[in-house]
């Protein structure tokens, strides 16, 4: 059995938030690679890479995480990878229309060491 820790992609705009996101993922020995945003994301996601796990803000200008999670799900060589929205803002209705369309969860930020264990059941 393989002992490789799943690769995980981050994409947020937010400098800061990508930092604490990786912060904690590599605190948990968690191989991640940041994305600015989601155009950036799906250029690399297409480039073949393994990653297992996207975690992804949902305000971003261009392109919302939510549309990185549709295109994601629209893919049938992405549709299989967990998604993930991060948020800063808790609206009910936001975080339904996201898990309606496939995402494993809806979470607030800032990702915490205790949501790594969830987080890594998903894949």
């Amino acid at each position: 059995m393989s002992t490789v820790a799943p690769h995980v992609l981050i994409v947020d705009d937010s400098y800061v938030d990508r930092l604490v996101a990786s912060g904690v993922l590599k605190s948990c020995k968690i191989p991640v690679t940041v994305m600015e945003g989601p155009k950036q994301a799906l250029k690399f996601l297409d480039a073949e890479h393994d990653v297992k796990l996207i975690l992804t803000d949902y305000c971003m200008p261009g392109m919302t995480g939510y549309d990185l999670l549709m295109e994601v799900k629209e893919s049938p060589k992405l549709k299989d990878i967990p998604v993930v929205i991060m948020s800063s803002d808790d609206i009910a209705e936001r975080k339904k229309k996201c898990e309606e369309a496939g995402a494993k969860e809806y979470i607030i930020k800032p990702l915490k060491v205790v949501d790594v264990p969830r987080l890594l059941g998903y894949i």
